[in-house]
């Protein structure tokens, strides 16, 4: 269960409160990589736009902002209301198109809102799809259970608290997060419905494209977890070690591959690291049908994934540390070690990520956008 993005929602008020003194100039680095710019807010999403530029979304400080190759940035879209994120973008032509959300306050539905928008070559701007408005009818995880299975007691349960749920069906919740446009379609991972979703350009008409599955954990004895989004914790009761709880499977990114299948990654709610290991995982979707199939799993929070025309996945592994590279046939290896990489995305041989994505609120901005040769 979350209302944002687990990993994220609880530096999302400190980061966006961070004043910037501006994106720092392009630099030449000994590790594998060159810097194009830095003094970012939380760069969580980057895309190779028109003419050698790269989009970046500064999530929590409500900007998307062009980088040229020279270093320069200019913003292009700005969301100033309180609360309200800037995400995913992606470019066809001369248009730009990229998402923007706010949460339900107070686990209200009706405070929920969330739009595909549109930016052409004059700056104007023009919204497209309402997510909210969608997910409220349709609610597509409404019938997918999650939480402990009828193989946990109600008396082992007495003393659980309201959060996490012991058992629930997904709720209303949207949360637009990553896209990616071919011809008249924008394919759109949302990270509060988990579902991925189709728009229609044209027409701004949107269909549930799949529901990605529940991402089941074994509880182990002794595990803690949160309680609220304000530090609390508890022990998990001894009876429910061993059990599985399904936790829900939160899309973060959506890349095309060459052969039109979408590749989707996927971080689970609930810890990753040694109280249940590396839970990440991508899944490969069949957009003309919904055919859903776990392709690669055990990544530590993958949260954006990008894939070459020879079917190479990218996937920037947030508290990993790491940029993962995967053949065709899923076989692994380490591209680069960077800290805190948030995204990718690929243009010709170059791969662009962002790195250093969330920061110290005590201290500036220090998130970057990096490039990477590829050959």
């Amino acid at each position: 269960m979350k209302k944002r993005l687990t990993l994220i929602a609880c530096v999302a008020a400190s980061a966006a409160a961070i004043a910037s003194a501006g994106p720092a100039a392009a630099s030449t680095g000994t590790d594998g990589y060159d810097v194009l710019a830095g003094g970012l807010v939380s760069p969580l999403h980057v895309t190779a736009g028109t003419g050698r530029t790269v989009l970046v979304s500064q999530d929590f400080a409500g900007k998307l902002t062009r980088i040229s190759r020279d270093g320069s940035t200019e913003d292009l879209a700005t969301k100033t209301p309180k609360g309200w994120e800037v995400a995913g973008a992606d470019t066809r032509g001369s248009t730009t198109y990229f998402l923007e959300s706010v949460g339900a306050g107070e686990g209200d539905p009706a405070a929920l809102d969330g739009h595909l928008k549109s930016i052409d070559s004059r700056g104007d701007v023009d919204t497209i799809a309402n997510f909210a408005d969608y997910e409220r009818r349709h609610n597509p995880d409404g019938d997918q259970r999650y939480g402990f299975g009828n193989d946990v007691g109600a008396q082992c349960l007495a003393g659980w608290p309201a959060f996490p749920p012991t058992k629930y069906k997904g709720l209303v919740d949207s949360h637009p997060y990553a896209l990616a446009v071919k011809d008249d379609t924008a394919y759109v991972a949302d990270a509060g419905m988990n579902a991925v979703l189709k728009v229609n350009l044209k027409n701004g008409d949107i269909d549930t494209v799949a529901v990605l599955p529940p991402r089941p954990a074994v509880i182990p004895k002794g595990l803690v977890v949160p309680t609220d989004m304000q530090g609390g914790t508890m022990t998990v009761p001894d009876c429910v070690a061993g059990h599985k709880y399904a936790f829900e499977p939160v899309p973060t990114d959506v890349a095309i591959g060459s052969d039109g299948m979408l590749y989707v990654t996927s971080l689970p709610g609930g810890p990753e690291g040694p109280e249940l290991g590396a839970r990440g995982a991508i899944f490969k979707i069949n957009p003309w049908n919904g055919d859903t199939d776990l392709w690669v799993d055990h990544i530590m929070s993958p949260t954006g994934l990008a894939v070459t025309d020879n079917g190479d996945v990218y996937v920037a592994s947030l508290f990993g540390g790491e940029i993962i590279k995967f053949n065709c046939e899923g076989h692994r290896s380490q591209f680069l070690a960077v800290n805190l990489p948030a995204d990718v995305d690929i243009s010709g041989h170059t791969l662009y990520a962002t790195i250093d994505a969330l920061g110290d609120p005590s201290k500036p901005p220090a998130g970057r956008v990096i490039k990477a040769d590829l050959r």
